[in-house]
């Protein structure tokens, strides 16, 4: 899950495995895959970053192989 801002402020939080894609224009569009659109304060940067960083947190919770 990564905490994200809406364009009015409030802050939310997304599963990043529902993500599809993220586009600047010049608003950051967030597209799930469900098809819905969400916009965001945060920058295209800001977002990738923040998925990989929960996608490395998932990682170190794995047992070791």
């Amino acid at each position: 899950m990564i905490s994200l801002t809406r364009l009015n402020g409030r802050p939310f939080v997304l599963n990043a495995e529902h993500i599809r894609t993220v586009e600047e224009n010049p608003d950051t569009v967030i597209t799930l895959t469900s098809g819905e659109h969400l916009l965001v304060r945060e920058s295209t940067r800001e977002v990738i970053d923040r998925v990989v960083e929960y996608g490395r947190t998932l990682r170190r919770l794995l047992p070791p192989s």
